[in-house]
This record gives structure tokens, C-alpha cells and sequence, in this order.
């Protein structure tokens, strides 16, 4: 059955434009709050039971575990949002400030606190390799380049025709962009675990700093202008405001509503049909699904862009296998964000990648959400999630088959090395693979994050914000420009603001 926020029964509500969000990711929220703002009346239409995509909420025998993004980073595209409804963030979301951002620890035991403190962060390097603390130094400056150019300057830009490319592609090459992450790091560092430390953030966005774009070096500088933040009650809490700011806007969020198809008339989207095949009309269409999903399933005869041959011969993202895991008791030594690398760094890249293998090691990152807010757990245990990068399911494995051995091996690893005695105090327990993004989140190849974050699937060579196949389509999240990652989904909603039509000159 219709709400009254998906037809027309006011005169006020004839005289609106109707747009249409396809998901409910921080992308399709954030666009659904933009263009409620520009005067638009928005339809958010989530297939799953809850709204948040991958920012769903586990709650499981007392825990709330967040299913996907734990790190918040440049706050204030967040802070926008509220400011677009005459509303404060800081009245519904309470955002902890992480010091250290991350502890990174390798095999040998060895610690380095990853934080935002200048001073802090040259002591750490110079006890790892003194003379690299120049070349750390110079990296930075680097990142900070890279940083103004990607992010600030292009992160909210709509490359819509080659020519945006080409007008930045002579300062893309003078900062590095045609080398890898990677490749960049190591021509200012030399000691190869501070190469590792300073190299591994293209993961968080599914890209191999062995093939990411240098451009992703800016990471380094947005975490440290920014911080690294935490939500007080966990990533859903934002989700949460963000739902409340599009109800305040007399916007719509509804859950248990698929989209079978975007309806197309003369080249034009006109609206969608729901699974269940009610119709809905709109002036426009967002789509926040993966963008291959909406290309090779809500769009498949709709123009060559990014059609089933480029999707198929494109680069996806690697698979994630996530382990959530409450304990009845408390582990005060594990920091809120703790990143272990494994004995192979280079070659376990590979294996994820390129030869799209499970290998038996592994490198984790392991989120311990209560070491900062309690409240997510029973008075006196912890809440828990850990993260293995694995391959998508191009690699072919059997998860029905391997999620509980892997997950087995995780543990054991995990109780052999920085949580002594975890196995008998685990009291709850569940799993996500590949095979759950490709069936919950319709992910093309399972894919954890969209398309690989390669130059050549970056900027205009990624699918448009504003659809090249199909007129009044546009898209949205880690999928499109400018990629994954909180600020990338959110300033992919941002750019819609300069190439949607603003619906109050049409009222």
C-alpha cells in the first residue's frame, strides 16, 4: 500500500516535483536530504527491513554491532546535512574523537599508534626507522597537495564529459596520480613496515595499494586535518538522523520496498516499478544501489553505458568476510580500532586481487566499539567485529561451504595473539561473506565496495553522477563518482546539487 508521501492527494503535493531514492546507504540519505532542501518531495525506497545499507544494526543477545562503516571522517559533510534542515548534528548524534585512530601491529608484536598528533606521529615513525622521519615528513606535505586537488577542489565535482578529465589530468600526473599508493610512499620511505603503515588505506575504500591510484594518498591528510571519529551508539545513530531529518522535510523512508525496474519513456526515467508491481512516478530517480546492479538489473536495455560488456570487464572491489562476536567478559588491552597485518603483505594482496585465492594467513582489523561506548554491550562485555579482506566472488569460493572454518581460523589466530582466552568467552556469534553482500545488498560480485578504486575507473572514467544512458537518472555511493568510503558517498549526494534541476523554479 502507498503512504501519502508516494502520491499526489494535495495541491501542494501536484505542484511538487517527486524524486525517488533507490536505497538507503548514507548516499541515497544524504541525496534524499539534498534534494529535500532544493524543494524537491522525496521517496526513499529500501528493500531490506531497516534502513542504513551497509550501515545496518545487528542486535543480537543484548550487543548492537554496526554492520559496516565504524569510521567517521570529515564530520562536517554530515554537519551539512543537519544545517540543510535549520538543525544541529550535535543534538542527535554525539561524535567521540579517536586518539589513537588506529594501533597497527605486526607479527613480531610490534605497535605503532596511528593518530593526528604531528609530534606523536614523528616519534612513532623515528622508533620504527629515524631517518625515514624526513621522508615521512615530505609524504605528508604530499598528502596535503593531493588532498586539496582530489578532495576539496574535484571530490563535489560531476565529471560528466571528458573534458573535465582532461582539464585535470596535467596536476593528476605532476602529484602522482598515474602511481600506485604504494609506489608513492616508498619513494619517500624506506623501511617497509612504515611503508605498509603509510600505504594500507586504499583497503578501507576495497582498492589494493598496489594498484589504488596515488590520488588515495590523501586519506593520510584528510584523517589528520579531520580526525577519525566514532558516533556515541554506533554508526546507526546517524542513520537514525539522517532518517529523522527526511522525515522533518515531509519526506518518505520506506522499508520492504524492492525496485524491479526503472521506468523509461522516450529516453527519459519516469518513475519505478516495485517488485510487488506497484508503480511509482517521479520526475526524477536517484539510484543508490551498486551501480551494476542498476545498470545490469533495473536498467538492461537502457543504452551503452556502462553496459553488461564494460561491467563485466571492469574491476570490482575485494569481498569482505566479517565476523561480529560479543564476549562475557572485557579485553582493555584491545584499542577501539586495531589493525593486524600478517606475515605477507605484497603477496596477500595478490592472492586477494589478482589470483582471487583464499590464502590461509590473513591481515584483520579488528573494531572493539565498547573500549570507547559501553552501552553496546551487557554490563561487563564487549562487542566486537573483525574484518578479513578476501576475493569477491570472481574467486569462485564456496562461503556455505567456508565461512565457519575461516571464521574458526580467525579466532584461533585472534586468541593466539591479542586475546588470550577468547574462545571460551564468546556468548554470541554471526558472519556476513561475499556471498551475503551479493544476496542482501545485490553487490555485483559480492563486492564490498563498488568498483575497484583504479585511475582508470576513477573520476569520468567511473559511472556518472548524472546518468550518460538515461535522462533524470542519477547516481549515487561507492559505486560512482567520486567512490567508497563515508566522504565518498556523501560528496557523491553533494555533487547532485550541480546537475539536478532545482525544483523550487519549477513550482
Amino acid at each position: 500500500m502507498l503512504t501519502i508521501n508516494d502520491v499526489h492527494h494535495s495541491k501542494y503535493a501536484s505542484r511538487q516535483r517527486h524524486a525517488v531514492v533507490i536505497g538507503s546507504g548514507f548516499g541515497g540519505l544524504a541525496a534524499a536530504i539534498r534534494l529535500g532542501a532544493r524543494g524537491y518531495r522525496v521517496s526513499v525506497l529500501e528493500r531490506l527491513e531497516q534502513p542504513g545499507g551497509r550501515a545496518r544494526v545487528h542486535r543480537q543477545d543484548g550487543f548492537i554491532f554496526d554492520a559496516g562503516p565504524t569510521i567517521v571522517t570529515v564530520p562536517f559533510l554530515f554537519e551539512e546535512l543537519w544545517n540543510l534542515c535549520g538543525r544541529r548534528m550535535a543534538d542527535d548524534v554525539t561524535l567521540a574523537p579517536m586518539s589513537p585512530f588506529y594501533r597497527i601491529r605486526f607479527p613480531d608484536g610490534a605497535t605503532f599508534d596511528y593518530s593526528g598528533d604531528r609530534a606523536a606521529m614523528r616519534a612513532e615513525v623515528a622508533r620504527f626507522s629515524e631517518p625515514d622521519v624526513a621522508g615521512y615528513e615530505r609524504f605528508m606535505e604530499r598528502s596535503a597537495a593531493i588532498c586539496r586537488l582530489g578532495f576539496e577542489e574535484l571530490g563535489h565535482v560531476a565529471f560528466s564529459s571528458v573534458r573535465d578529465m582532461l582539464r585535470i589530468t596535467p596536476a593528476l600526473l605532476r602529484l602522482g596520480g598515474h602511481r600506485s599508493v604504494y609506489d608513492l610512499v616508498a619513494r619517500y620511505i624506506r623501511d617497509e613496515r612504515l611503508r605498509t603503515i603509510f600505504s594500507f588505506h586504499p583497503l578501507l575504500i576495497g582498492g589494493s595499494p598496489f594498484r589504488a591510484s596515488a590520488i588515495y594518498c590523501l586519506i593520510a591528510h584528510l584523517e589528520q586535518r579531520w580526525g577519525v571519529h566514532f558516533a556515541m551508539g554506533g554508526t546507526g545513530r546517524l542513520v537514525d538522523g539522517l532518517v529523522g531529518l527526511i522525515a522533518g522535510q515531509g519526506g518518505s523512508v520506506r522499508c520492504g520496498a524492492e525496485v524491479a525496474r526503472i521506468d523509461v519513456e522516450s529516453g527519459r526515467a519516469t518513475g519505478v516499478t516495485l517488485t510487488d508491481g506497484t508503480r511509482i512516478p517521479a520526475d526524477i530517480v536517484v539510484s543508490n544501489a551498486d551501480s551494476a546492479h542498476t545498470y545490469l538489473d533495473l536498467l538492461p536495455n537502457e543504452g551503452p553505458a556502462w553496459g553488461r560488456a564494460k561491467l563485466k570487464a571492469s574491476r570490482s572491489s575485494m569481498g569482505l568476510f566479517v565476523w561480529y562476536f560479543g564476549t562475557n567478559r572485557q579485553f582493555p588491552g584491545i584499542a577501539h580500532h586495531t589493525i593486524l597485518m600478517g606475515p605477507r603483505y605484497r603477496e596477500l594482496i595478490a592472492d586477494i586481487f589478482v589470483r582471487k585465492v583464499l590464502a590461509p594467513d590473513f591481515s584483520l582489523y579488528l573494531h572493539r566499539p565498547t573500549a570507547t561506548d559501553p552501552s553496546l554491550a551487557p554490563p561487563g562485555c564487549d562487542a566486537f567485529y573483525v574484518l578479513a579482506p578476501v576475493p569477491n566472488l570472481a574467486g569462485g569460493q564456496d562461503w556455505a561451504a567456508l565461512a565457519e572454518p575461516y571464521r574458526q581460523a580467525i579466532e584461533a589466530h585472534l586468541e593466539a595473539s591479542v586475546m588470550p582466552g577468547l574462545s571460551g568467552s564468546i556468548v554470541t556469534s554471526r558472519v556476513t561473506t561475499p556471498a551475503d553482500f551479493a544476496s542482501d545488498f545485490l553487490s555485483f560480485r559480492g563486492s564490498g565496495f563498488g568498483l575497484e578504486p583504479v585511475l582508470t575507473q576513477s573520476a569520468w572514467f567511473r559511472p556518472h553522477n548524472a546518468s550518460s544512458a538515461v535522462r533524470n537518472l542519477y547516481l549515487v555511493g561507492a559505486g560512482t563518482h567520486p567512490g567508497a568510503g563515508l566522504p565518498g558517498v556523501l560528496s557523491s549526494a553533494k555533487v547532485l546539487d550541480t546537475v539536478v534541476p532545482d525544483a523550487r523554479v519549477h513550482a
